[in-house]
């Protein structure tokens, strides 16, 4: 790589001049007594302080450490990309007639530079809608961006991007990844990423907009606006936007395109409800709802693959060792900062896993291709009314699989389990007009 290259669109910090020429700033700005990240846009408190005295932030440190006596160095981005006379696209699916129309919607919006949300429901297929217009953006020399605040969804999105985009060069970039940064004309990578570019993408994508830890995160919002060029624009992909993104369509700040139905034309699976009085008391005691335990044999016998979600990292252990005494083995359990997650979920989809006990980790961006949807103490704080809608997604995602099942295990039917069942009901009125099955 081209020296000169990794400085294109990016901040890169140093505390010595690099050769060539660009442009710098401080790393972390003071003034009046009050200090600043430029990378990330934190306000430093003056205990953040090295034995030399220099000041440091903490918000972006895994990122590298800044300190007062940084500089970030960076060229502007100069799209050393050539005009492509035929589209780059290499993928050889067809889209269905409702995924063309909002196809065609996107890439006219992205040809126009306005700013936009795809609001497409789980399994509408959003990645393949976005093709055409991804396949333009390229064709005229732009740097685009994808960007996941989740690194499953970055690893899943890869490969298939590549065959889809097969002559078009690709990085992907998150906390995980060994290799160098090389410049590419498509890059995915996660949000925390796009902390380390400046002014670098014509377009950028944004997907599972309303994921966490982006939603709560006004450094990672920060993020995707300073990555995006000024005369740039942004598309966020979500199946659940939030109130501030809904507010923003219905003030006509922000254009929308509507996917009601998923890719196979069959409507989102209804989440059914059961009441499992003192479930947690009786996991301590080593048991499962008697219901759940004949729900999950009743798979097993089938041979029907399932994914059982719980609350939280420490309700996995005990829950894998109750299906274990009622006999209901095959599985694994996955949660964020399992080591041997990528491999266990690779696992799932390659059909050598019976089950997965999971926690939110998997509620977004993995596809499986027949799978029944368990979810043990729905009315929890951590299952927000979208996770709960994402959740139930899961299900029913492929074409010769349709009509998954989506059941709910709670002592309460809480306010958040209503709306996620009233948002799944909306969608699917919206679906029916649609012609919906």
């Amino acid at each position: 790589m081209d020296n000169d290259e990794q400085f294109f669109g990016r901040w890169v910090p140093s505390m010595r001049l690099p050769l060539g020429p660009m442009t710098n700033c401080e790393a972390i700005e003071q003034s009046r007594g009050s200090a600043r990240c430029t990378r990330c846009g934190n306000w430093l408190p003056v205990t953040d302080q090295l034995p030399n005295g220099a000041l440091y932030c903490r918000q972006c440190l895994q990122l590298g450490r800044l300190t007062t006596h940084h500089k970030l160095y960076t060229i502007p981005e100069p799209n050393r990309f050539s005009l492509m006379t035929e589209s780059p696209l290499t993928w050889p699916g067809t889209l269905k007639p409702q995924q063309m129309v909002a196809a065609t919607a996107v890439r006219e919006l992205a040809a126009a530079r306005r700013n936009q949300l795809l609001w497409a429901v789980t399994g509408a297929g959003k990645t393949e809608i976005l093709y055409p217009a991804l396949a333009w953006a390229l064709q005229q020399g732009w740097r685009v961006a994808w960007a996941s605040p989740r690194v499953d969804v970055c690893l899943e999105l890869a490969p298939r991007l590549a065959r889809a985009f097969a002559g078009v060069s690709q990085a992907v970039l998150h906390g995980k990844q060994e290799r160098p940064y090389t410049y590419r004309q498509l890059t995915i990578c996660t949000t925390h990423q796009l902390l380390r570019f400046h002014a670098a993408f014509d377009w950028l994508i944004v997907d599972e907009v309303d994921a966490f830890p982006l939603t709560t995160s006004p450094m990672l919002q920060r993020a995707v606006k300073q990555a995006q060029k000024a005369s740039g624009s942004h598309i966020f992909l979500t199946a659940t936007p939030d109130s501030h993104l809904q507010r923003l369509v219905a003030q006509r700040k922000i254009s929308v395109t509507y996917v009601p139905l998923r890719y196979h034309g069959y409507l989102l699976p209804q989440m059914m409800v059961h009441l499992s009085w003192q479930w947690r008391q009786h996991l301590l005691k080593g048991r499962l709802p008697g219901q759940l335990v004949r729900q999950l044999r009743g798979y097993q016998r089938m041979g029907q693959r399932f994914l059982l979600f719980v609350p939280h990292v420490a309700d996995l252990a005990p829950v894998v060792a109750a299906l274990a005494r009622a006999r209901i083995v095959g599985g694994a359990t996955v949660h964020a900062a399992d080591s041997e997650r990528t491999e266990k979920v690779q696992a799932m989809r390659d059909e050598r896993c019976q089950f997965l006990v999971t926690t939110t980790i998997l509620e977004r961006g993995v596809t499986f291709s027949n799978v029944a949807v368990v979810i043990l103490g729905g009315d929890d704080a951590v299952f927000s009314t979208a996770a709960l809608v994402q959740i139930a997604g899961r299900a029913g995602r492929h074409a010769a699989h349709p009509r998954g099942e989506v059941t709910c295990y709670c002592q309460s039917q809480s306010r958040t389990i209503q709306r996620a069942r009233a948002m799944i009901s909306h969608l699917n009125r919206q679906g029916r007009q649609q012609g919906g099955r």
